[in-house]
């Protein structure tokens, strides 16, 4: 029997049992790949199904019939979801009442998504759909909000910027204890048991730390590593979304933390961080979109820091953005894979570079 009623019919899910794909085999070839052909790989930390916190759902619309779900494999039909092994409990029980609330919009006509994170507290819902929201679209969201103990929902038509339609609290999400109001849609990790995981091999992975010792942090989202990072040195975070920035910085204000973390907006793919930048930082913390960071590397390599921690989602892009790092006389100190993404080809991992000091020559 499938874990899920859904398997093979929708792109969710690749294989159906978690053991199916070696992960930790992923990583190795990413780094052999790169040049690292006797990196030292931490056991594999598996996260269990059932905890994912985030939702990327597509809806479409026949008439009065309703599809919420993820889009079959290799086709572009929605599959109209009923479970998910992956997602949080939480999650089910909020779709019947989803596909009510859609089927009542006159802004959905045909097709559209629906963004859940799950936050501490409650679920933050962005719906993106292919009309303008009227007054009583509204009106029904906000009853939908209440009922549903929705913290926020937001809308946008089409690609717009997305607008709050109800707040009925701030939504919050802890990183590193310190509270943050993320965006609307905004990246998360996909489990909260992802993110410890992360978090607890990029501590062990960095070097000693004096009380002003100084961490750069490229790709930083709205804080996810940023605070937890700060509880041991200064933090310099760059960030090219401008509601993730805007969120970290209200959340520095409000902790009291703006002597000990800077936020700045930047575009990394369009304008890295140059040399001069990063020089003198104890460690370069760095976690990429699943492309990677390709226009970035070349200015890590040259700023010479001795500690490079590299989270990734992409084996791929990992092995392309390691290479350079080996070629400059980095060796790989530590890799963690962690199975963040059961039933997939994917692994997250966290692997720590450290300059090679050279020897002298006779």
């Amino acid at each position: 029997m499938s874990h899920c009623q859904h398997f093979g019919i929708c792109g969710g899910c690749a294989v159906d049992t978690p053991q199916a794909i070696d992960k930790a085999a992923l990583l190795r070839g990413a780094l052999q790949r790169a040049g690292y052909f006797e990196a030292p790989l931490a056991p594999l930390v598996a996260i269990p199904p059932g905890t994912r916190r985030r939702a990327d759902l597509a809806a479409t619309r026949k008439g009065t019939e309703i599809a919420l779900g993820l889009h079959k494999a290799r086709g572009a039909d929605v599959v109209d979801m009923r479970e998910c092994a992956l997602l949080r409990p939480e999650f089910i029980p909020l779709l019947p009442p989803l596909r009510a609330l859609l089927r009542s919009l006159t802004a959905f006509r045909r097709e559209g998504s629906v963004v859940i994170n799950w936050l501490d507290n409650g679920p933050d819902i962005l719906l993106r759909l292919d009309a303008e929201f009227l007054l009583p679209d509204r009106k029904r969201i906000i009853e939908f909000a209440k009922a549903h103990h929705a913290p926020r929902i937001s809308i946008a038509t089409g690609g717009e910027v997305p607008e709050p339609a109800v707040i009925l609290n701030p939504p919050v999400q802890l990183f590193g204890g310190v509270a943050v109001s993320p965006p609307p849609g905004g990246f998360l990790q996909a489990s909260a048991e992802g993110e410890a995981a992360i978090i607890a091999a990029i501590r062990a992975g960095l070097p000693k730390l004096s009380a002003k010792a100084r961490i750069v942090e490229l790709f930083a989202g709205c804080g996810t590593l940023t605070f937890p990072l700060a509880a041991g040195a200064r933090v310099e975070a760059y960030e090219g979304d401008e509601a993730a920035v805007a969120a970290a910085e209200t959340a520095i204000r409000a902790a009291g933390l703006s002597g000990r973390v800077t936020f700045a907006r930047r575009d990394l793919h369009r304008r890295p961080l140059q040399p001069s930048d990063m020089a003198k930082a104890a460690a370069i913390v760095l976690d990429p979109p699943y492309a990677g960071a390709a226009a970035q590397m070349r200015f890590i390599v040259a700023s010479n820091v001795p500690r490079i921690i590299y989270v990734s989602c992409n084996p791929e892009a990992l092995a392309h953005d390691a290479a350079p790092l080996c070629r400059a006389g980095y060796q790989v100190l530590a890799a963690t894979p962690i199975d963040q993404f059961p039933y997939s080809g994917n692994v997250e991992s966290v692997v720590v570079f450290g300059k090679l000091k050279q020897t002298p020559k006779h």
